[in-house]
């Protein structure tokens, strides 16, 4: 039997009165393309952020590949294998694209070098090989966003988690993500946070979603579509005809 990756339990951060994540238990399985759905505001991206160490919990544990990293400091979650890339474009925009990708490597090898062939392929997955000399800062918003996916995949991660990818590219550059997720997959697991339902529809092997701090419904995307409580909360009727 397959151990999971990835395993919360009960996981709540609270700010202030409010729960933004409520007594979540989540467990995602190695390899698996799993998408986090669900309205502004409902936790997911807190969520995330607790999972990759950016905030700490105020309750509940993180358990990933069996150890408890709960309490853990995100700099070493990186070096276990967990990379995660922001909502908002987090590129250095004064430093070349080659450079943005190689300094998080040399971070986190601890031994300042960044191997020009891993830097050259994570470049060359997202499109961007022959734009590797521009300053990131001339890029278009979408080429940064996927500039960004470099900067994780560079690290080689296990579980590579992606907050809203597809935000500005163009409907060609999305089917080029579809096909750089896959590949992706074929030696990590991908959590992915993302509004785009047919991508999502397209793309997961399973669906959670997340409504007012909870996990509201979990499934296929085929279940995820059928289910009443998710169409009310956030698909709708025409999203759910649209996905």
């Amino acid at each position: 039997m397959i151990d999971p990756l990835l395993v919360t339990k009960g996981l709540t951060r609270r700010f202030g009165g409010l729960k933004a994540v409520d007594g979540v238990d989540f467990t995602l399985m190695p390899g698996e393309i799993r998408a986090v759905i669900g309205p502004n505001g409902a936790g997911k991206t807190t969520f995330v952020s607790m999972v990759c160490g950016r905030i700490l919990p105020s309750s509940g544990a993180i358990l990933f590949d069996g150890a408890d990293i709960t309490d853990m400091p995100a700099h070493r979650r990186v070096r276990l294998g967990i990379a995660y890339t922001f909502q908002i474009t987090s590129v250095f925009p004064n430093l070349s694209v080659y450079d943005n990708v190689a300094l998080p490597v040399q971070r986190t090898m601890g031994d300042g070098r960044a191997p020009h062939a891993d830097v050259m392929t994570a470049l060359d997955k997202v499109g961007l090989a022959d734009r590797a000399a521009m300053q990131a800062g001339q890029l278009a918003y979408g080429h940064q966003r996927l500039l960004e996916v470099a900067m994780g995949l560079a690290l080689k991660p296990r579980l590579l988690i992606l907050d809203e990818p597809t935000q500005g590219l163009s409907d060609a550059e999305i089917e080029d993500f579809v096909r750089l997720v896959r590949t992706v997959a074929e030696d990590a697991t991908v959590l992915l946070i993302e509004h785009n339902m047919p991508l999502v529809m397209q793309l997961a092997d399973r669906i959670t979603v997340f409504d007012a701090g909870r996990v509201l419904a979990e499934g296929t995307p085929e279940q995820i579509r059928a289910d009443a409580a998710v169409q009310a909360a956030y698909l709708g009727t025409g999203a759910g005809e649209a996905a």
